[in-house]
Order: structure tokens, then sequence, then C-alpha cells
């Protein structure tokens, strides 16, 4: 799930997400190579900040931290946002994953006292539905339910929105020669309908795309051009993520851009990207985010990077398309 700050998770509060976050650095430390996740013939897939990525495998963000200022408006001043955040799924049978996720909220506005607490919970359900490794490509529906009431009453709705999805994935690794230094981009991309189980609200049709670069895939499937550590695991992307009401209410698109960078390891993912809002609808100011993604297929292969039920994973690749660290 994806919104104007950040994709929503499990979190922990402040102060011990901050802890997590230094033993995941820790854990980061050790390079090696990535043997699981988001896999498609050659192209690993990144597990993406603000939109989701196509893959249903075991992830673990732990956590996600976002700061941004949402705009002054009926009646209510400037409010500096911060979320804290964190996400588990799990497979459950090959290509088919669920997963829980929320976020605690600490909401500052202008001249008014804070408040804090934790949004709505959700529960997901991701399916791959089309792979083609030759090509780069996969596509994946799936659903989310938000379920109204189970957060602080005065930040969350107390009616639940149900949200069917599509993603997509696709590499460029199949240009021509050419084109070679093409070949390392990629395109992610998440598209949703937000369903308030209540009439009166607007259906929001929720898009995103994420937009990559990927140098590890350069240095080892294109031409090795002797990029140093730590560049040479480095991901750049853009992501841009949107909301546009479909009906009952203003139709005026909101969202942000976010150029950033990931760093691969073994055992983790660290990202960091800027908020760019779009308008002056969506915020006033530009923000940030960073988060840490802990790949537990590959800390705890015995439990995790494996479907609780059938034969081996349908993401899960432990093949010389891992990166070499």
């Amino acid at each position: 799930m994806f919104s104007k700050l950040t994709s929503n998770s499990l979190n922990l509060p402040k102060y011990s997400s901050i802890a997590l976050t230094a033993v995941a650095f820790t854990l980061c430390a050790a390079p090696n190579r990535v043997l699981g996740h988001g896999f498609e013939g050659d192209r690993f897939f990144p597990p993406t900040i603000q939109t989701d990525d196509p893959f249903s495998t075991d992830e673990l963000n732990l956590p996600t931290i976002s700061i941004f200022n949402n705009p002054a408006g009926d009646g209510s001043p400037k409010t500096r946002e911060i979320d804290i955040s964190s996400e588990f799924d799990k497979e459950i049978f090959p290509g088919f994953a669920l997963g829980i996720n929320a976020a605690y909220t600490v909401l500052q506005p202008k001249g008014g006292p804070q408040v804090s607490g934790w949004q709505n919970l959700s529960v997901s359900a991701k399916y791959q539905l089309l792979q083609v490794p030759a090509h780069e490509f996969i596509f994946s529906v799936g659903a989310e339910w938000e379920i109204g009431g189970s957060g602080r009453s005065s930040l969350v709705n107390n009616y639940s929105t149900v949200s069917p999805k599509i993603y997509f994935g696709k590499g460029f690794g199949d240009l021509p020669d050419s084109l070679e230094f093409l070949k390392p981009l990629a395109l992610t991309g998440e598209f949703a309908l937000d369903c308030p189980v209540r009439s009166l609200d607007s259906n929001v049709l929720e898009w995103g795309f994420a937009l990559e670069y990927s140098l590890p895939y350069l240095q080892q499937h294109v031409k090795d051009v002797g990029l140093p550590r730590p560049f040479r695991d480095m991901i750049p992307l853009v992501e841009f993520a949107m909301q546009t009401p479909e009906n009952r209410g203003p139709s005026t698109t909101t969202g942000t851009i976010n150029p950033g960078v990931l760093w691969e390891s073994r055992f983790c993912q660290i990202g960091a990207e800027a908020i760019i809002p779009i308008n002056r609808q969506t915020g006033p100011n530009i923000g940030a985010v960073i988060s840490v993604q802990i790949y537990i297929d590959d800390i705890f292969p015995k439990i995790f990077g494996h479907p609780l039920i059938g034969g081996g994973s349908n993401s899960f690749n432990s093949s010389s398309s891992g990166y070499s660290k």
C-alpha cells in the first residue's frame, strides 16, 4: 500500500524503532550475496518505499520513518506529520502472500498541541499471476483491507476501506546490445481503488510508479565499469505516488515525486528518498523518508524464503542472478 507519505506498515514506537534501525545497520555490515527476494530472470526488483513491489515474498520492513508537512485547510493549520512504520508479509503457498501493516503517527500542528497514535491496522493479500523471466516481467493482483476503528479514534476513520490492486514489474534487460546502458532500467507500478464502506466518501484511485537504474545489474549483466563500493551496490530511483478522487467530492489529484537511492546487501536494504509535493493541495514543503528492509529469507532461510504450503517460492532464486558482494 502506498500513500502521500509512506507505505503503511506494522509499526513500533519511536525510540524502539530507532534502536532496531541500528540493529539492521549492523546486520547489513556483512557483505555477501542476495539470495532470494524479488527476482525475475536476471533482474532483482528491490522493495520500493512509496509504492509496493509486485512480489509475493517473505518481507520485513523495520522501520520506515517519514517526515512531511501537510497543508493548512478546512480550518486546520499546517501540520508536520511523522510516521514510523514497518510491515510483515509471509508467503503462504507459491506466489501467494498475506501481509499485515499499520503506522504510528505523530501530528504537530502549527500553534497547536501534538497528537500521536496508531493508524488503522491493514491486512493484505497478493498473488503473482503472470511471470515471464526471459523478459524480466511480472504481473500480480491483490487486495487490502483497512480495518476501520482499529487505530486511535482522533486519527483514523471508524469505517473500513477495501482496495483491490494490480501490480507489475518490467526490466529492460531484453533491449538490444546497442542500447546496453539502458538495460539496467526497470519499471514497477501499482494501481489501487480505495472503496470506503460508507457511501458519503469518495472512492480514490491510487496509482504509482518506480523507475529504477540498477548499478548491480549494470556491473553483473551488462558491463563491469569498475564502480567501487558502496556505489556498485546502489539502485538510484524515482517514485511517483498519486491519489485521484473518483466521485462524491473534489477531483484534484494529489501526490508526491520521490527521488532517492537504495543500497543493497545480503541481509538488508537501506533506502532514502525526498518527498516532493506535486501541488499546494498535497503539501507546502519537501519532506524525507528512510526505510530499512530486512531480508529475513537470507537471515533465517530455514524459516523464511519458502511458502508454508506447497513447493518452492515463485520468487526465490539462489542462482548466479544474485548480487555478488
